[in-house]
């Protein structure tokens, strides 16, 4: 298949650093100024706000500055209302201490409350918060302050995000097994002295009878080291939550360890203010508590970094040097330092170093790492080759293109990043339950205690007290909260690896509710690469003159089938003409002027627009296009001169992939506008029952619409100009990633190797993903609902035992984990990339 030649995938404004202050100056770019008189409109708009003052719109930077009290919102409606824009920016924070669900919600409600702030995506799994706002009237440094306030730690970006995303992931990483490893050291003599002596009742009886009351001493102060060290995380996150009212995971933990401790602490130092024979000690369930959730956050971190393992190795890929010819002499560079010209030599086994075109040598390149196809592709002087794909046998000198930002690795990363960050609809409703799930937990464990106090056996504040920690303990909002973004991340990484782009996140969940697909012809079920069969003169007319006349024109169109005839020319060493004149007519054909003689090229609905009669060649045509060819007719001078064929040979593996969509229960539709005789003799070909031929570029708008209305949701699959209205019509849109720039930017997905293959397989990802969330959100929620009432002592009352905090921070670090496992299933889904299967 070809190298992929889609332009910009990630057109993400910058931001400016403008501060919107009430009272002062802002300042913010506006679009669609295009002479004095806009500039006086979008003036005259800013001038009429409140208290606006110092407006000036500068029309060759198409910038506006004023001074406005209040919110800059003002300002962008009224630019609006002037009928311009103010673009959108959008800013990506890093942020630490992201735990659970209702982390995510606090962080969100908190920007989404900074002035300006038009949306707001917090995702849990990457710990990445994405700001959209007008461009100019948000400032970092409010985003920052206000992530700051909610309590939690902005990170500047200061590594690509994909590097910072590992370095912070590492950090944390290390400073947890840290902890970890100095709380499990501080626990062990604690529960060595508590459990022991029930363990072995002989020794217990040597150690408290050699320790006696030092015994509990000892313990108080090695939990005091445990909670105020390796502990305190919980407590310096929780305890500020739950005063702000917006308690956390961390003030989950915090309660329950806190109490024991506390509980424990009196029992030690002041027995006498507790009820008789209540004066029991706690400690082993407080550092216990905190080495526990401590190991399942380890585990955590450790799944956490492989669910971007994906996006890391594609950033990898990328060679850290690069060989330049400069002067005739080769010289290694580091490859941030390319320009685009340079000319770059790589050698048999490396990683070509940036996307380009060969300018001498030749060679095959593995370019599965783009487009999933694991046969190594040809390449020759004139053939483009993208970075971080491998040389596997020849030498070649490579032209620079593109670099950083702009090349297609870096497109592709960024796609991935923004897929992965995207929310779900699915996720709406974990927000709600997330939302008021920690205060409901803390009621619970408050309704636990007080109940045992009241109606427990006597001496009953204990019993109280380890219940009330129990709830509090093995509630596990974190599991509800990497239920969804930890499933989308792996899928997505996933995806890319086998060539299949999910532009919008929200695509794996409507791709899931597709009924019928719609793919159009030419390039798409076809090669694209049609090629002259049959050339039929009218009386009186030369074929070759014919050809070499309509060949000039068509050189100056880009459709496959232009090319085509003009390759004919060239192997027939006919000479083009000079084209002074030429109009293309979407859906129709060409018409233009070519050595001073009208010539006309195209279907034969364009010769009755003209009104010029077909006539003996009707005939001809017909039965051509009976063949699956496709006719195009020629006319000289207001005259029918010659009659051309075109046959383009169905891509391998298309009736494949069409009888695994009808394997699925999907319906296979064809929308395309060559003539119904062509379209039907390849939809028969493939096995497709519902066509839809001779729709111009406008019309399969409406053709997606009559199939939705006929079957349900949508999936278009195409590659043209023509194809980008239906693409956004549809409820999802697929492009071949070797199909045109605007057909990519109208997608959802895009199939990079353009084989239907990577079709079949987005389906099945779909499906893998949707019912891996399923899974994760199952999970999560029935762990909560069956064993919240089990740790308040359900069971008890009804004969069975009670659930120990130990066991329950045990039973809620392994939830987390359990989601997280399951999310990492995914990176199996699929098969080879040539099959790009991906069942779970």
């Amino acid at each position: 298949m070809g190298t992929p030649t889609w332009g910009n995938m990630d057109k993400r404004p910058t931001l400016d650093a403008t501060i919107p202050t009430p009272g002062r100056r802002l300042g913010f770019p506006v679009e669609g100024l295009t002479c004095a008189s806009c500039v006086g409109r979008v003036e005259r708009a800013l001038r009429a706000l409140p208290g606006a003052s110092e407006v000036s719109v500068n029309l060759a930077t198409g910038r506006a500055e004023l001074r406005l009290p209040g919110p800059g919102a003002a300002a962008v409606e009224a630019v609006a209302r002037a009928g311009y824009a103010v673009p959108e920016a959008v800013t990506t924070l890093e942020i630490a201490g992201l735990s659970c669900a209702a982390c995510v919600g606090r962080v969100e409600r908190a920007l989404a409350a900074v002035p300006d702030v038009a949306a707001v995506t917090v995702n849990l799994a990457t710990g990445r918060a994405t700001v959209r706002h007008p461009e100019g009237l948000v400032a970092r440094a409010d985003l920052e302050a206000a992530v700051a306030k909610a309590g939690y730690q902005p990170q500047a970006p200061v590594e690509a995000p994909v590097a910072a995303r590992e370095t912070r992931l590492a950090r944390e990483g290390a400073a947890l097994r840290r902890d970890l490893v100095a709380a499990a050291l501080l626990s062990a003599p604690i529960v060595v002295l508590d459990m022991g002596g029930h363990l072995v009742p002989a020794f217990g009886h040597a150690v408290h009878g050699a320790l006696g009351a030092w015994a509990g001493g000892i313990e108080a102060g090695l939990a005091t080291l445990v909670l105020a060290g390796p502990g305190a995380r919980f407590f310096r996150q929780g305890l500020p939550a739950l005063v702000r009212g917006h308690p956390d995971m961390n003030a989950l933990v915090a309660l329950g360890a806190g109490a024991a401790y506390l509980y424990s602490l009196v029992a030690v130092l002041a027995p006498a203010l507790l009820p008789a024979g209540t004066a029991h000690l706690y400690f082993e369930a407080a550092t216990l508590i905190v080495t526990l959730i401590l190991l399942g956050r380890t585990l955590e971190a450790r799944a956490r970094g492989r669910t971007g393992a994906a996006i890391a190795r594609l950033v990898g890929l990328s060679p850290a040097t690069a060989r330049v010819i400069r002067d005739g002499v080769e010289t290694e560079v580091a490859q941030a330092s390319l320009r685009r010209g340079d000319v770059v030599r790589v050698r048999p086994g490396e990683r070509v170093a940036a996307d380009g075109v060969l300018v001498s040598g030749a060679s095959y390149v593995d370019e599965s790492m783009i487009t999933g196809e694991p046969v190594p592709v040809a390449k020759a002087p004139g053939d483009g080759a993208v970075g971080g794909t491998l040389n596997t046998h020849g030498s070649f000198d490579l032209r620079v293109d593109s670099v950083g930002a702009d090349s297609v690795l870096a497109r592709i990363v960024r796609m991935v990043e923004a897929a992965q960050g995207a929310k779900l609809p699915i996720q709406a409703v974990v927000d709600r339950v997330t939302g008021w799930f920690v205060p409901a937990v803390i009621a619970a464990a408050a309704a636990t205690f007080a109940g045992w106090l009241a109606f427990g056996p006597s001496p009953s504040v204990g019993l109280a007290l380890v219940n009330a920690i129990a709830v509090l303990i093995i509630a596990c909002p974190c599991a509800m909260g990497l239920a969804t973004p930890t499933s989308i991340m792996v899928g997505t990484g996933r995806a890319a690896e086998l060539g299949v782009l999910f532009r919008d996140g929200g695509a794996l969940q409507r791709l899931r509710a597709v009924r019928v697909v719609a793919l159009d012809k030419t390039g798409t079920l076809t090669l694209g690469r049609p090629t002259l069969t049959d050339l039929v003169a009218g009386p009186g007319v030369a074929a070759d003159e014919a050809l070499r006349l309509a060949a000039s024109l068509e050189s100056r169109s880009e459709h496959p089938i232009a090319r085509s005839l003009v390759a004919a020319a060239a192997d027939r060493g006919l000479a083009l003409g000079t084209v002074t004149a030429f109009a293309a007519e979407p859906g129709y054909g060409i018409a233009g002027t070519v050595d001073g003689r009208a010539v006309v090229v195209g279907a034969r609905r364009f010769l009755d627009r003209l009104t010029i009669p077909a006539g003996d060649l009707d005939d001809a045509a017909d039965r051509l296009a009976r063949e699956g060819r496709s006719p195009l007719f020629i006319a000289l001078d207001g005259r029918l001169a010659a009659l051309v064929a075109v046959a383009d040979p169905i891509k391998p593996g298309a009736a494949e992939a069409v009888a695994a969509l009808r394997a699925r229960g999907l319906a296979v539709a064809m929308v395309t506008g060559d003539g119904r005789a062509v379209a039907e003799a390849v939809a028969r070909t493939l096995g497709i029952t519902s066509v839809s031929a001779e729709i111009l570029p406008g019309g399969k708008v409406a053709a997606v619409q009559a199939l939705r209305a006929r079957h349900g949701a949508v999936a278009f699959v195409g590659d043209g100009i023509n194809d980008a209205p239906a693409l956004a019509e549809a409820d999802v849109g697929i492009a071949l990633g070797t199909g045109t720039d605007i057909a990519v930017e109208a997608a959802d997905v895009v199939l990079m190797s353009g084989a239907l293959s990577g079709l079949v397989g987005a389906f099945r990802l779909s499906a893998a993903v949707m019912r891996n969330i399923r899974q994760n959100l199952f999970w999560a929620f029935a762990y909560n609902v069956a064993l919240i009432p089990v740790a308040a002592g359900l069971l008890h009352a009804v004969g069975g035992p009670l659930l120990s905090p130990v066991l329950a921070a045990g039973a809620m670090a392994l939830s987390s984990v359990f989601v997280l496992a399951n999310a990492l299933r995914l990176r199996r889904a699929g098969g080879t990339a040539s099959t790009t299967g991906a069942g779970a």
